[in-house]
């Protein structure tokens, strides 16, 4: 009997304003061990961010596009929503430190209690375990070399926007 086997999917949750090697990183770890994987780019309309909703998306694209599995949309609400949407039973996040689990637990706990969505926890590559997307700007923001913690696209659309600024 040659059954179908079943999708597995997972969702990468973030603003990515913008996406850092670190959060690429969890993703092409996340594109191995799912079929596909949504990155959910989060809409927050009390934040103004230093890119757009569309523009992160198309950023994120351009970074991914060599896996061939991702999926990239923008939303808005809860991701356990989202996730029910799409049936979509897992979110992978990465973990930089000991801080960032006391968070995330309880975040995990929630989404499992509200709909049943398990949340996995990839260890972030030592090397970007102290990269955050507030910190890429801020250096990016006083002239610092960004280029060995953003991906060639981004570093491009974070030269080109803040010399407008």
């Amino acid at each position: 009997m040659n059954e179908e086997r079943a999708l597995r999917r997972a969702v990468c949750p973030g603003s990515f304003d913008p996406i850092t090697n670190g959060h690429l990183d969890i993703v092409a770890r996340a594109s191995k061990l799912y079929d596909t994987v949504h990155v959910a780019v989060m809409i927050n309309k009390s934040k103004r961010g230093l890119f757009t909703v569309e523009e992160r998306i198309a950023l994120i694209e351009e970074c991914t596009a060599e896996y061939g599995n991702v999926v990239v949309e923008a939303f808005h609400g809860l991701l356990v929503d989202y996730c029910k949407e799409r049936d979509i039973p897992a979110i992978v996040k990465g973990l930089r430190a000991v801080s960032d689990f006391d968070y995330e637990l309880q975040m995990a706990q929630m989404n499992n209690g509200l709909s049943g969505v398990e949340t996995l926890f990839i260890p972030t590559n030592p090397v970007y375990s102290f990269l955050s997307s507030s910190l890429v700007k801020e250096v990016a923001t006083w002239g610092g070399d960004v280029s060995h913690l953003v991906p060639e696209p981004v570093l491009r659309a974070l030269i080109d926007r803040l010399a407008k600024d």
